[in-house]
């Protein structure tokens, strides 16, 4: 079994392939202040739970953009799994030409989701990912990176309002029956939701028109793609996955 981590800002998802077979997959919290065992015995109890052995791991990967939880996590993997992780970072095979200004400045995750949906669907490709932030990425006809764009994400956004105005409330992030709303939290559901979609496509439209080529796929992934990708007139296909996928293709690349 290949265990592999997706560190992100909010969440850290998880999951273990059984070759190209993911067998399972969790959605946890990330926590800076976890120690190495607190999220080694947080992770045996999912694998217990799911009737997995985690003396079974045969390799972990990770993909982080938490630079302060690695060293929690690479003890974890050596002391729970027995095996040193491989770090998706500099040095590491990919199989993709990164054309960034500096490539190393790249976020490991935007990498990953580019190599899995290039693999998975053919290019030219536009990706888009809602984490925590929400990032563009675009991949050339051969699959090469070419870069994107990196924009607050839509909880980012939503907190910003209810922080700065001071007679806002805290809103649910949903889609409200109709734009034109008759409440203010209804309102502001119609501004974060419509508003986000509005500028994704508009950036997706750019991007398209840049890579002078017809565009194979627009792909949402991430943790509030369905919400937008619902109202979206650019994106195709959701593939919430795709960075655990990637991680697969990533480790077979490099085993």
């Amino acid at each position: 079994m290949i265990l592999v981590f997706d560190v992100g800002n909010t969440n850290i998802v998880l999951g273990v392939y059984e070759d190209k077979k993911l067998l399972k997959y969790w959605r946890i919290s990330t926590d800076r202040n976890k120690t190495s065992d607190e999220y080694g015995m947080l992770i045996d109890r999912l694998f217990t739970y799911n009737g997995l052995n985690l003396q079974e791991v045969e390799s972990v990967i990770i993909s982080s953009v938490v630079p302060t939880l690695m060293y929690s996590l690479q003890a974890m993997s050596i002391k729970y799994c027995k095996k040193e992780p491989l770090i998706v970072g500099p040095g590491i095979k990919t199989g993709m030409n990164i054309k960034y200004d500096n490539p190393k400045e790249v976020g490991a995750d935007r990498i990953v989701n580019a190599i899995a949906a290039y693999e998975k669907y053919g290019g030219p490709l536009i990706l888009v990912d809602f984490g925590t932030a929400t990032t563009f990425c675009a991949v050339s006809k051969d699959g090469d990176y070419l870069g994107g764009v990196i924009a607050p994400g839509i909880k980012i956004s939503s907190e910003a309002l209810f922080r700065s105005a001071a007679k806002l409330p805290k809103v649910e992030i949903k889609k409200p029956k109709t734009v034109i709303s008759k409440n203010t939290i209804n309102s502001m559901q119609s501004g974060i939701v419509y508003g986000y979609t509005g500028s994704v496509d508009y950036i997706v439209d750019r991007i398209s028109k840049e890579l002078n080529d017809d565009v194979k796929h627009v792909i949402a992934t991430g943790g509030l793609a369905s919400l937008i990708a619902s109202e979206s007139k650019k994106i195709d296909k959701i593939d919430k996955l795709l960075t655990l996928e990637g991680l697969r293709i990533i480790y077979e690349r490099n085993k």
